[in-house]
This record gives structure tokens, C-alpha cells and sequence, in this order.
């Protein structure tokens, strides 16, 4: 008896064993498909408050999209590397061509349009696709090529301002702007869309991006303040200044003149939700004069039980306020997960992976935006929060001002 009992014992054991073995599948992980991050870390640099919170938010995306691609079994993971271009577009570039040496098929950033032009003819040599989060000059709005932006271009943001500022009586505009492509973007499309409305703008030649000493600057915004209040009266001339961390420096410049104190300043999304900002007392009590307040791109209130809790672990990790372009770069990741998926892992084809982007980025919005991509890869349209400052005791802070669509 005991013959036959021990071959059908472990007759048994073996089956349920194989059961076992099927219903608990072992994934075999490749290679992780590796995401090359560009963003501005150096708080000594500029826009570093966005590099930061950038930073966190594809770390965070990097947990979640390995959560969700193992939950599927799928044979693959992804990894991000960050590194620290101190929004130097001659850094930006370096940092590209070593990305792409090393075999990477994905980057997110970098964050100005001066660095995305610098790799752009890097990128249209390579096949590597290129996503950055807040880049918005409408020059780099190129279709066909590898580089796409997760944020509307100058032209969008700029009418949006432009039509804001004359809507609140102004009628003569002096625009300034830092020398790159980005900001020199918005000074003129902020210009041309208040034109449009009726109203006369005089505009300060671009100053150096190296700029410390803002004498000459502030003497030429002086001058022009005078020339349209002479022709439009005292309470209807503003400026308009489009720039990154130097505005502290600028601000202060400015204060020391009664004339510029007294008239309404308005701002570009570079410094909107920029700490440095809120971390100089004698800036920021002229931005509070002056009624200053800056653009940053909207987040959608029908997406905030997506957007709020993602922000939420940002800034739980960073403590720094978290805009829309923070949250575009976890959507990046995001959109370069779902092509993956789309591609089985398979990252070769450039050209499938580029119709595959687009495909998945216009099916899949994510939390910052419900936008579709336009021709040029950059997200079709968007509305923009302003963010002004406020003195809570003894304590800084942007607050939510008001928005371009009221």
C-alpha cells in the first residue's frame, strides 16, 4: 500500500507546485530603459526653484510608473538620472551630448528656451526625444522635429498678459526683458497683443542674462515711464518685465526711484512661484507697491484630485510652492512610460517612437493639462493663474491673484 501512496503523494506535490509556479508568474526584468533629466538645481543659479521641484516630481513618477508597470507584469522598468545644468545653455548642451553617448532615447528639460536652443541642432542631429516643461519661445515651435514642450507657447502666455494688463486700464506699457529666447519671446508677444488692444508700448532693449548692476536699465525704464504718462497720464502706465532670479536685484534698483514705485509692475512665468522672490524682504515689499503679479500656466480645477495630491508629495519634499510646469514634468515621464509600453520596451525606431509620443501624450493628458499637442509638439492652448506677493506677519508668499480667463 505504502508503494502506491508514495508516487501519488508526490504525484501531487509536484502538480500543486506546478500550479503554484503558473498562477504566481515570475517577471524577469530587462535593463532599465533609462530617462536623462535636465533641470536647474544650483539655488546659487537661476530658476532653481523649478529645477527642484522638477527634480522630486520625475522621482516620484519614476515610483509610480515601475509601480504600475510591474502591477501589469510587464518586462521592463524605467530609471531617471537628473543633472544640474544651472540654466546655462552652454552646460544644457554638454550635458546632452553626454546623455546621448551613454545610449539615452529620452529627455525631459532642459527648462529655459535658451537652453533648448542650444541643444536643439544636438537633437535634430540625434534620435533622441526631447521633452521639456516650461520652455516657451514660439521659435523653437518647430513640427516635425524630436523636441516637444509640455507647456503653451510665448504666444499664448503673451496674449493672455498682454490683454490681462490693458483690461486693468492701462493704456502705455514699457516691456523689459532679460536677453534669451524665452523671455525676449514674451517681451514681444506681451507687446504685441496689448498693441492689439489699443494701447502703446515702449520697449527697453534685452539686458545680459550676467547682469548685476541695473543702473543703465532702470534709467531707460525710467525715461519711458515718463514719456507714456506724459501721453497717457499719471494711473494708466505699467511695466512689464520678463525675467528669472535676477529680479530681486532689479526690483530694488527700481525702488530707489519714486517715479517707478508709483506705477503698476506685471511679470513673465519665470519668476512666478520663484522663491528668491519671496526671500528678499526689500524686493518683495516693492512687488507688494506695486501690485506686481506673475503668470504661471493653470492648472485645470477639473483634474485637482489628480494634480493637488502629486503636488502635494512635491512639496512635502521640497517646501516650495509647485506650479504647472513642476507637474508637466511628471507628466513627461508619464507620456515616455506609455510610449514605451506602446512600443513593448522596444526603444530602437525613432521615428515609431516619435508618432508613438505624440499618440500617447494626446490620449493620456495627464494631471497639469487636459491640452492636446499642436503641429509643433507643444501643448495647443492654456489658460494662466496669476500669483501675486503677501506679507503674512513676518513671512512672504505668492497667493493666487486671479486668472487669465476671468
Amino acid at each position: 500500500m505504502k508503494k502506491i501512496l508514495l508516487p501519488l503523494i508526490a504525484l501531487l506535490i509536484t502538480g500543486l507546485a506546478f500550479q503554484s509556479c503558473k498562477k504566481a508568474k515570475v517577471v524577469t526584468l530587462t535593463n532599465a530603459i533609462n530617462v536623462q533629466g535636465l533641470f536647474s538645481l544650483d539655488t546659487a543659479a537661476n530658476w532653481s526653484s523649478l529645477g527642484i521641484n522638477s527634480r522630486v516630481a520625475v522621482q516620484l513618477a519614476e515610483d509610480d510608473i515601475n509601480k504600475y508597470f510591474a502591477d501589469k507584469n510587464l518586462p521592463y522598468s524605467i530609471a531617471i538620472n537628473v543633472t544640474d545644468t544651472k540654466l546655462d545653455a552652454a552646460t544644457a548642451a554638454a550635458q546632452f551630448t553626454t546623455a546621448k553617448n551613454s545610449g539615452i532615447h529620452f529627455i525631459i528639460g532642459p527648462q529655459s528656451s535658451a537652453e533648448l536652443a542650444a541643444i536643439k541642432p544636438l537633437a535634430d542631429a540625434s534620435e533622441v526625444i526631447v521633452v521639456s516643461q516650461s520652455s516657451t519661445a514660439g521659435s523653437l515651435a518647430v513640427a516635425g522635429d524630436g523636441i516637444f514642450r509640455f507647456c503653451p507657447s510665448d504666444q499664448i502666455e503673451g496674449a493672455a498678459s498682454g490683454n490681462t494688463i490693458y483690461n486693468k486700464g492701462i493704456k502705455g506699457l514699457v516691456t523689459v526683458a532679460r536677453d534669451d529666447a524665452g523671455n525676449k519671446g514674451l517681451q514681444a508677444s506681451v507687446g504685441a497683443a496689448f498693441t492689439a488692444k489699443g494701447g502703446e508700448v515702449n520697449a527697453v532693449t534685452p539686458y545680459a542674462a550676467n547682469t548685476t548692476d541695473f543702473t543703465a536699465v532702470i534709467a531707460d525704464i525710467k525715461a519711458k515711464v515718463a514719456s507714456l504718462t506724459t501721453a497717457h497720464g499719471q494711473g494708466n502706465v505699467a511695466v512689464y518685465l520678463a525675467s528669472f532670479d535676477e529680479t530681486p536685484e532689479l526690483f530694488k534698483a527700481a525702488a530707489a526711484e519714486p517715479s517707478l514705485a508709483a506705477v503698476k509692475w506685471y511679470g513673465g512665468d519665470g519668476i512666478a512661484l520663484n522663491a528668491v522672490l519671496t526671500a528678499d524682504a526689500a524686493a518683495a515689499d516693492f512687488a507688494i507697491q506695486t501690485g506686481f503679479f506673475a503668470p504661471s500656466v493653470g492648472l485645470p480645477a477639473a483634474l485637482q484630485t489628480k494634480w493637488q495630491p502629486v503636488a502635494d508629495r512635491i512639496k512635502a519634499k521640497t517646501n516650495l510652492d509647485v506650479d504647472a510646469f513642476a507637474l508637466a514634468a511628471y507628466d513627461a515621464l508619464w507620456a515616455i512610460a506609455y510610449t514605451i509600453e506602446a512600443n513593448n520596451g522596444d526603444v530602437s525606431n525613432f521615428d515609431k517612437l516619435k508618432t508613438s509620443f505624440v499618440e500617447q501624450a494626446n490620449t493620456h493628458k495627464g494631471i497639469s493639462s487636459n491640452a492636446v499637442l499642436d503641429d509643433a509638439g507643444d501643448r495647443a492652448s492654456g489658460t494662466f493663474d496669476y500669483y501675486g506677493i503677501r506679507k503674512t506677519g513676518v513671512k512672504y508668499e505668492w497667493y493666487l491673484v486671479g486668472k487669465s480667463d476671468e
